[in-house]
């Protein structure tokens, strides 16, 4: 699983996946999440984002429909009113659940059976999808999963997450192009709480849980990525370097996201869109975290680059 917060690279980073031969990534976010998810992060973070919980009384069917999945859901049954409707594809909801069903068969009813029989499906189901035959690894992406970053290596003895956290004026300066932005307040909070728990896991599951910066994907998406992929059993590809959709090169990764072009150059100038008084605020809400991830110099030196 790609974790980020909103606005931090996920979505780029997931694009960039998407083309290599061993994986199968999602084509949107994998919104698992479901309505029966209820702790002290609720009211932080969608639902829809977080790992899902399941009914005891449920039955496959009803599994498949308690997963949110929205932005999927809503291109391929009513693809008119999705913001991907250009993007085209073969892909029956109904086929899908009818597999995700069948791969349930004479299987206990753990979240993880149920995590697996979604993806499985979901590849399955997705009729015109480029394929190398030999894919091995699914790669799902929620917006700051990484909150449950324990429980999914619990539920999956096999899976990863990986977080990406990019610099927080960056980011901000991003999140405050959206219809209906957040405050900075809300944005900031929801920030380093997610950095938090990213630093936590990493610490408690350094194997399974990997945390890196947008600005090195940026910089150098073959390498870093190929780093974070060798840990997880899979070889590096130079599909790495460009995002892509369905294998497809993208000249931008919008919609998917409001970062447009995952360049350094871009990264660094988004950040010098936010006013001063704005970027001592952003300086002052994330300072417990900028020494960590290498961001206290991040707008002097564009300063000086410039």
């Amino acid at each position: 699983m790609v974790s980020a917060m909103y606005e931090n690279g996920g979505n780029s980073t997931q694009r960039l996946l998407d083309g290599h031969p061993e994986l199968f990534s999602y084509p949107f976010e994998s919104q698992l999440g479901s309505k029966l998810v209820n702790d002290h992060l609720s009211s932080m973070f969608p639902l829809k984002y977080r790992w899902p919980v399941f009914s005891l009384s449920a039955t496959p069917d009803a599994d498949y429909e308690a997963i949110i999945d929205e932005e999927c859901k809503v291109r391929i049954k009513t693809p008119q009113s999705s913001k991907f409707r250009d993007y085209a594809m073969s892909f029956s909801d109904k086929n899908r659940k009818a597999l995700f069903v069948k791969h349930m068969e004479g299987k206990g009813r753990t979240r993880a059976a149920l995590i697996e029989a979604f993806f499985r499906a979901s590849a399955e189901a997705w009729e015109d999808r480029a394929s190398s035959g030999r894919e091995s690894v699914y790669v799902g992406y929620s917006p700051v999963v990484v909150v449950d970053a324990d429980k999914i290596v619990a539920d999956l003895p096999g899976g990863h997450v990986l977080h990406v956290v990019r610099n927080p004026w960056s980011a901000y300066a991003d999140t405050k192009k959206r219809a209906v932005p957040l405050s900075i307040d809300h944005y900031l909070t929801a920030w380093c709480l997610n950095q938090q728990y990213a630093l936590t896991f990493a610490a408690k599951c350094p194997d399974r849980v990997h945390v890196v910066r947008f600005e090195d994907i940026v910089a150098d998406p073959v390498g870093v990525l190929g780093k974070v992929l060798a840990k997880v059993g899979v070889g590096s590809s130079e599909t790495l370097a460009k995002p892509t959709w369905n294998g497809r090169a993208m000249d931008q990764v919008y919609p998917w996201g409001t970062v447009r072009t995952p360049t350094p150059e871009a990264n660094r100038a988004t950040a010098d869109e936010l006013s001063d008084a704005e970027k001592a605020e952003v300086a002052l809400r994330t300072k417990a975290f900028l020494g960590i991830f290498g961001y206290e110099d991040f707008l002097a030196a564009g300063r000086r680059a410039a």
